[in-house]
């Protein structure tokens, strides 16, 4: 798989990234800049400055004098990080208020519909995609950038934990019921229980990732 020569760094860092999240490079994995440089037809340079970035937000870790690993899902980091998420997003959905027409109604709608009606024929990725894309309208109509980005960063590493203990047929029916009951809310206008539908879809996520744990 190659790349292009521009934004080597940045391109480098969101391959890596994504193969983390999906489980392409597992936890305990050695990673080595030779073999990526080579895989990806770009030098070594930007490779080690894309897994610095990678090891400064915990995917990656890198001890003295010894190779570089694929980093463990530390479920009680997680934790802060989901609870962190459902609040930040309850804030998105607070500032979005003003800007909700029934336009974005039928557009929550048809992602949500189309992640239950298509779901036998989607890949993991694509029902995650879908379901980052419900969340992404109400993020979106926040107007507010900063948040935006303190969101999507965050979430990468929501996204790589669900993607190793979730099965699609696991997640996708609860994901879509609890979807509906934030349209619900939102049609009637009913903004304290938007976000608490909202609130709630994370902290389901979180709990059912827990009870996956212990089996």
């Amino acid at each position: 798989m190659l790349i292009k020569r521009t934004f080597l760094r940045e391109e480098a860092y969101n391959i890596l990234l994504e193969w983390i999240i999906v489980g392409k490079l597992s936890a305990g994995d050695k990673v080595r800049d030779v073999e990526l440089s080579e895989e990806l037809g770009i030098s070594r340079t930007p490779i080690r400055e894309a897994l610095l970035r990678l090891e400064e937000e915990g995917f990656v870790v890198t001890k003295p004098n010894r190779s570089t690993t694929i980093a463990p899902i530390d479920l009680e980091q997680l934790t802060s990080t989901y609870s962190i998420v459902w609040t930040l997003e309850a804030l998105a959905l607070e500032e979005a208020s003003p800007h909700f027409t029934s336009q974005t109604i039928v557009e929550l709608t048809n992602i949500n519909e189309k992640i239950v009606v298509e779901s036998p024929t989607l890949q993991q990725l694509d029902v995650v995609q879908l379901d980052n894309a419900f969340h992404d309208v109400i993020i979106t109509l926040s107007k507010n950038d900063e948040l935006q980005k303190i969101l999507h960063h965050l979430k990468a590493k929501i996204r790589r934990a669900e993607f190793y203990y979730f099965q699609k047929e696991e997640s996708v029916q609860s994901s879509y019921k609890e979807h509906r009951l934030v349209i619900k809310h939102l049609e009637q206008k009913d903004w304290e229980k938007a976000k608490e539908a909202l609130m709630n879809n994370w902290k389901y996520s979180l709990m059912k990732m827990k009870q996956q744990n212990k089996r």
